[in-house]
């Protein structure tokens, strides 16, 4: 199941306080960026944050789930509607996102 604009509209409105955040549409998913790294993503209208130790020590009740098939696990995030907790989260994962890669050309 494909997420939606709607869902995306939401979590984007949710983070607009903050600036650098971006987003990128694949195959019917939402690749999430913050000041050009890759934070987190909308799949099947789940907004889920790499597990880094700051969204662990953040959200530790939070569950893990997999994007799709095949993928690395990720952190659930069930409080969408905190504009100020979403913003420090994503602050707080910032320095352990790795650094874009360059691309081919």
């Amino acid at each position: 199941m494909a997420s939606t604009k709607d869902y995306l509209d939401y979590i984007l409105e949710q983070l607009s306080g903050m600036e650098d955040i971006s987003y990128r549409a694949m195959m019917g998913e939402y690749i999430l960026y913050y000041q050009g790294k890759v934070f987190g993503g909308i799949y099947d209208n789940r907004f889920l944050v790499k597990p880094t130790k700051s969204a662990r020590a953040m959200m530790p009740d939070a569950a893990t789930e997999l994007p799709y098939e095949g993928a690395k696990e990720m952190l659930l995030v069930d409080d969408i509607d905190d504009r100020e907790f979403l913003a420090e989260l994503v602050r707080a994962m910032a320095d352990e996102l790795p650094a874009p890669k360059k691309k081919k050309k």
